[in-house]
Formats: structure tokens, C-alpha cells, sequence
């Protein structure tokens, strides 16, 4: 009869086909903290006296983020402000937002509620009515720091999440500069990471491969320095780390993401790790292998300048958001 690598115990919640161990439940969730911590330690995400901002959707990443950087926070290492974004999305954020005030009532940490309406004067939902308005209407869409006449009639749709990923971004940014936040949290796994690598190389899009990483770097001081310590951790495990501890999370999944490439990207890395467990792994650390060339050889040179309607910082005359912003006026 199997028994849990850690402490003998016969009652086993998990098998690891990458590493071979088996865990009870209280192992589990010890291994899990003390994998966090360590890789907070070794990527030296935070220091002493840092002001994180948790990026909280309730979601069960971001909430497991939350409860294991509490730790530090208990011992005064760090200070933590919560953040929850409502997209706007009908029928799915509410009860997101809702369990994000709940644990950060539990745990009496500080919690700012912001909306896409609040910053945008829209709705993810509206966004995406307007996108095919302008698609029916064949205005298209407009780009950043470009004549708007050479893209007109552009009929080819962007996903909500394109949409949904600059506005967070951006939201988060700003929010984190209100706040005096030092570092901004967010709760990518494992399955995320190694996406993004894929999505981003498949597509050819260097600039994006480069940023990703356990910390974000830039030599912009307007940038707040963004951190992913469950970076290491798969999707499988953080699910089951929620059902162990008996977290509060939300499980319904965006209803916007059943259509976007991202999906099919990590429906065809889990058909993969079926039969190789540690695919996932050996693409993260081979692609930190090559980063720093990369890095070396494609970052852009020269000044980030400042977007002219809203005033973060920007590539060109526009940010990004702005840019779609404008390109619905």
C-alpha cells in the first residue's frame, strides 16, 4: 500500500508522476508553502518592507497567492493591498468579486474593488458590442501611434481577452502607483507560464517572450515590478491545494476563454504531459535557459516615452489601452 513520501501516512491525496511523491493532505499543502516561499526566496520577489498589490480575482490561483504571501505579511516581512478588477463581464464577476471580499475580510488585509467602467467608461461586454458594430460598419479597428485611414476596414476581430489583458494591465499599473505598491502579485501557474512561452513564440511576438519570468524587469521606474510566486506550481495542484485547505474560491471559468488560442494551446500541453508528466517543467527551464540571450539581443533600445492622452507609459504617442480607447471614438 502506497504511504505519503513525507510522513507514512497511509491516506494519500496526490501522486506525483513528475518527481514520484506521494502526499497526504497535510503534506500536500505543507510542500505547497514551502515551494512558494522558496521560490519567492530564490527569484527574490520581495524584500523587507515591500507593498505588494495581490491582483485578486477570487479565482483559485490568485486566492492561494494571497493566503500563503499572508504568511509573510503575519511576521512583518511585507505589507499586502488586495486588488479586484471587475471586467464588466454579465453572469461571472460578481460572485469573483464577492469571494475576493471574503477572504480579505478573513484575513483583514486591505481590498480595493476597480472597474473597467470606472477607468474606461466601459464594460468589457460593451467593448466587445462596439467591436462588432465597427466590424458590421467596416471601420475596424484603429492602432497606436498610426494613421487610422491605413487600417480602416480591418474586419479581422480581436478576442476579449486581447482587450481584457491590456486594460488589466494598465489598471493594474495605475493602481499599484496610488497605492505605493512596490511590487504587483499575480497568480500565473505553471500551465500559464508554459502557455504563454508557446503562445508567444508560435506567434512570433519576441517582445512579449522576453517580459516573461518570475519578475517582471524593466528600466522604467513607472513599471511596478510585477511578481508570479506560484510560477513553478501546475494547475492541477493548485486546484486540489484550494479543495485541501477548503478555500474560498471562485470556479467559474471566464466565458470569454472557451474561444481564444490560449485554450487550445493548453488543451494540447496537457494532452502532452498525459504521457510525458514533466513536459511543462523541462519547457520553463529551458526557455530560462535562453531568456538572458534573448534579452540580450531583442530588447528594444532606447526611452519609453509617455502616452499622450493618459499620460503612463508608452512605446509610441499611445499606450495600448488608449489606443483601442481611441479607436472606438
Amino acid at each position: 500500500m502506497n504511504t505519503c513520501s513525507k510522513c507514512g501516512n497511509q491516506q494519500i491525496i496526490i501522486r506525483k508522476k513528475h518527481s514520484g511523491q506521494s502526499l497526504c493532505q497535510e503534506c500536500f499543502i505543507k510542500s505547497i508553502n514551502e515551494k512558494v516561499l522558496k521560490d519567492t526566496r530564490k527569484y527574490k520577489l520581495l524584500e523587507k518592507g515591500d507593498k505588494v498589490l495581490m491582483a485578486l480575482s477570487g479565482g483559485k490561483d490568485s486566492v492561494i497567492a494571497l493566503h500563503i504571501l499572508n504568511s509573510l505579511r503575519e511576521k512583518n516581512i511585507i505589507d499586502i493591498v488586495a486588488v479586484t478588477i471587475d471586467e464588466g463581464i454579465k453572469g461571472y464577476r460578481k460572485e469573483g468579486v464577492e469571494i475576493a471580499k471574503a477572504n480579505t475580510r478573513a484575513l483583514g488585509i486591505e481590498h480595493r474593488v476597480v472597474s473597467f467602467k470606472e477607468y474606461f467608461g466601459r464594460t468589457l461586454d460593451e467593448m466587445m458590442g462596439q467591436d462588432d458594430i465597427r466590424l458590421q460598419d467596416g471601420t475596424g479597428h484603429g492602432d497606436a501611434g498610426k494613421d487610422d485611414k491605413s487600417h480602416r476596414g480591418n474586419t479581422e476581430p480581436r478576442h476579449a481577452c486581447t482587450y481584457c489583458g491590456v486594460f488589466r494591465r494598465w489598471i493594474l499599473n495605475r493602481v499599484a502607483q496610488e497605492e505605493g505598491a512596490t511590487k504587483i502579485a499575480t497568480g500565473h501557474n505553471l500551465d500559464d507560464e508554459t502557455q504563454s512561452i508557446l503562445m508567444n513564440y508560435l506567434e512570433g511576438n519576441i517582445n512579449n517572450l522576453i517580459r516573461i519570468g518570475p519578475k517582471s524587469e524593466s528600466r522604467d521606474e513607472r513599471f511596478t515590478v510585477k511578481i508570479k510566486p506560484l510560477r513553478e506550481i501546475p494547475e492541477k495542484e493548485i486546484g486540489l491545494y484550494a479543495i485541501a485547505a477548503d478555500l474560498n474560491v471562485h470556479l467559474a471559468g471566464c466565458p470569454y476563454a472557451g474561444e481564444s488560442f490560449r485554450r487550445e494551446i493548453g488543451e494540447f500541453i496537457k494532452e502532452l504531459s498525459r504521457d510525458h508528466p514533466t513536459i511543462m517543467y523541462s519547457t520553463l527551464r529551458g526557455f530560462d535557459k535562453i531568456k538572458p540571450i534573448l534579452k540580450k539581443e531583442l530588447t528594444p533600445k532606447g526611452n519609453t516615452g509617455e502616452c499622450r492622452r493618459c499620460g503612463e507609459p508608452a512605446a509610441g504617442e499611445l499606450c495600448k489601452a488608449c489606443s483601442f480607447l481611441e479607436g472606438w471614438e
